[in-house]
């Protein structure tokens, strides 16, 4: 079977995590990664002997703009720049900064290479807005693939599991949102809460991918950096009782149910859990959803989700190759190869997918 060729623009908290995420898919090969200083993800994998999950080494090539005297006086070896990893490669995953990809996709419509977006760029850089599971199919060969944003992501995840089921009208939802990852200084220290105008981006970008959807929401910025917390309240065409949305929930590979009673108490907690699985960098691509958190409010139904920000749109990206490339045409097969290879759905949540690998 001939692996798509993928590269990587862009080694930083999600590019580093997209790599890894490529070099899992055995249909896949990662030809390299890009970037344009030799940070400390850089400077960790050269510590590794330029070598990343499964023992496989990681190419290191020059993004535009590069100053090649800054890697050379670390010892850091160069494969080449970045047109010639564009070169190698069927499609490029684009985590450069917001705005930066733009600019890279002239190299990429170039050389006739197809690219994927993470959810800094603006719309208009992409031919479709997409989410693996919302509108896997409209992805399929199209050339420019644009992700939505870690909270879209999982919101989505959990709102097109219930429309599939039971069919959502209408979401209401409020976002608590850690203010930077672990490591950023560029936001600085604050002990403060934001709120942002209504409705948030990710209410728009939801019914942008979801049409037949209306969703509105708030965001309130929170001095922490370990994950999101989403409040959905959701109507649905049909009344949505508390077992019915658990039942649906439970099934999904990408949803993780936790409970309080069980020690989840919060982000922190599912964070810590992460590391104790033993998960690469602390990471999850399940989202939390807290069965305590469910509960029927008249013909609605509300729940709470965990957003590990990090990590939780690499299963998605990866559905975006597998769409681009139409290697799988429909939204079941895709994200099942996808979900097999990054080891989701051990438990019997992705037994439903298991037909798709007999």
């Amino acid at each position: 079977m001939k692996k798509i060729r993928v590269g990587v623009a862009g080694y930083g908290t999600i590019g580093q995590r997209l790599a890894d995420g490529v070099a899992m898919q055995e249909d896949m090969e990662l030809v390299g990664v890009a970037d344009v200083v030799p940070g400390l993800s850089i400077q960790a994998l050269f510590e590794n002997d330029m070598i990343g999950v499964n023992g496989i080494k990681y190419d290191l090539y020059l993004a535009q703009g590069a100053d090649r005297a800054e890697f050379e006086k670390r010892n850091i070896p160069i494969a080449g720049t970045f047109e010639e990893l564009v070169q190698k490669v069927d499609v490029m995953l684009d985590s450069a900064p917001a705005g930066v990809g733009a600019k890279n996709k002239e190299i990429y419509e170039k050389y006739g290479v197809k690219a994927i977006f993470q959810g800094g760029e603006k719309n208009s850089v992409a031919d479709v807005f997409f989410h693996g599971y919302a509108n896997y199919e409209q992805g399929v060969n199209k050339n420019f693939l644009k992700l939505t944003s870690c909270n879209t992501t999982g919101l989505i995840r959990t709102v097109d599991c219930l429309d599939r089921a039971f069919g959502i009208e209408k979401v209401a939802i409020t976002i608590i949102r850690r203010v930077a990852d672990p490591g950023d200084y560029h936001r600085g220290l604050t002990n403060a809460l934001q709120i942002d105008k209504a409705p948030s981006h990710q209410a728009v970008d939801l019914m942008t991918i979801m049409p037949h959807v209306e969703a509105t929401g708030i965001l309130v910025h929170t001095p922490v950096t370990h994950g999101h917390i989403i409040t959905v309240v959701a109507k649905g065409k049909t009344k949505i009782t508390k077992e019915m949305a658990l039942q649906e929930f439970r099934k999904h590979p990408r949803i993780r149910v936790v409970s309080i009673a069980d020690g989840f108490k919060g982000n922190a907690s599912l964070f810590k859990y992460a590391r104790d699985l033993g998960n690469r960098r602390g990471d999850m691509y399940e989202i939390g959803l807290w069965e305590e958190s469910i509960v029927e409010t008249g013909d609605d139904i509300m729940y709470a989700i965990n957003i590990p920000q990090e990590s939780v749109t690499i299963p998605e990206t990866i559905d975006a190759i597998r769409a681009a490339t139409g290697i799988q045409l429909t939204r079941e097969e895709g994200t099942a190869a996808t979900n097999k290879y990054l080891g989701i759905g051990k438990n019997d949540f992705g037994k439903e997918y298991s037909k798709y690998f007999d």
